[in-house]
């Protein structure tokens, strides 16, 4: 089952994915209709409905898939590949940080630059949408919590990540983060909700990263348990799993995103976010 959040002439709405169209669900996007009890089964009633509202899939226009979860926690250091790129140990731990909703964008959203940057970098990531509440979760719980898995790309100005050790400033700029286009069920991917997909990043056509989630040295269920732990995950709540080798900031010499560029970032099974970076004036 793919689910997705579809703006309208007023507003957002669920919708379920049925071939090349979307049909709507009754609630104002994922992260709503995952707080529905009995989501699945209203969503699969939905697909049998030839009444429900119906929009083209190719022309629809795409709201992050969850529009204003109550925490998006990301996960740094967490593929080998990019852990020995930027010259780190691995970790014990996974290593957190926060974004908040405002960064959100939908999968064909322009990507905001802001002018306080020089060094504005990429990071394709698989992210696990949460379906049901978990507090200190064990295996079994966490497994039945995650809904689900969409592509986020965590947009970084570098500059200013690394004013202090603390991340949170260089990854919580407005308009920066696309995440979609779906959510995909565990059913249907490998692996379920351990999933083993190829992931890849492209600028201008250009491939930058390239890996597999095979690679995650804490995979989705381990990063449920651990973030539990610590606080309540409701449903729609992002967990960013991390992000494999080959940003910018590594690359001798750097390479970072300035304007007009291309971005797509896509996880076998799940879709791709394809976004332009508009670099915005400073006035």
């Amino acid at each position: 089952m793919k689910l997705a959040t579809l703006r309208t002439a007023s507003s957002t709405r669920a919708a379920v994915v049925d071939g090349t169209s979307l049909v709507e669900l009754n609630a104002t996007d994922v992260g709503a209709f995952l707080r529905q009890p009995g989501w699945r089964e209203d969503a699969a009633a939905a697909l049998g409905d030839a009444s429900a509202r119906r929009h083209a899939l190719a022309s629809a226009d795409l709201a992050p898939v969850v529009t204003a979860p109550t925490k998006v926690v990301c996960v740094g250091l967490n593929y080998r590949t990019h852990i020995e790129e930027m010259g780190r140990d691995l970790p014990e731990h996974p290593t957190l940080f926060a974004k908040f909703a405002d960064t959100l964008i939908g999968a064909r959203d322009d990507i905001v630059r802001p002018p306080e940057t020089e060094a504005f970098d990429w990071e394709v990531e698989i992210a696990v949408v949460i379906g049901t509440q978990a507090r200190r979760a064990a295996a079994a719980e966490a497994e039945k919590a995650i809904a689900g898995f969409t592509v986020l790309n965590d947009i970084t100005c570098r500059d200013w990540q690394f004013r202090t050790r603390e991340w949170l400033q260089g990854k919580n700029w407005d308009r920066t983060t696309p995440v979609g286009p779906y959510l995909v069920t565990p059913e249907e991917l490998p692996g379920g909700v351990r999933p083993r997909l190829a992931v890849n990043l492209t600028v201008d056509g250009e491939t930058m990263q390239s890996d597999n989630t095979a690679d995650l040295l804490f995979d989705p269920v381990d990063l449920v348990q651990y973030v539990s732990t610590m606080v309540r995950l409701n449903p729609g709540d992002l967990i960013a799993t991390g992000t494999p080798g080959g940003v910018g900031h590594a690359r001798d010499p750097k390479h970072y995103l300035l304007g007009g560029e291309t971005v797509v970032a896509e996880v076998e099974g799940l879709g791709l976010l394809e976004n332009v970076v508009l670099a915005e004036s400073a006035s």
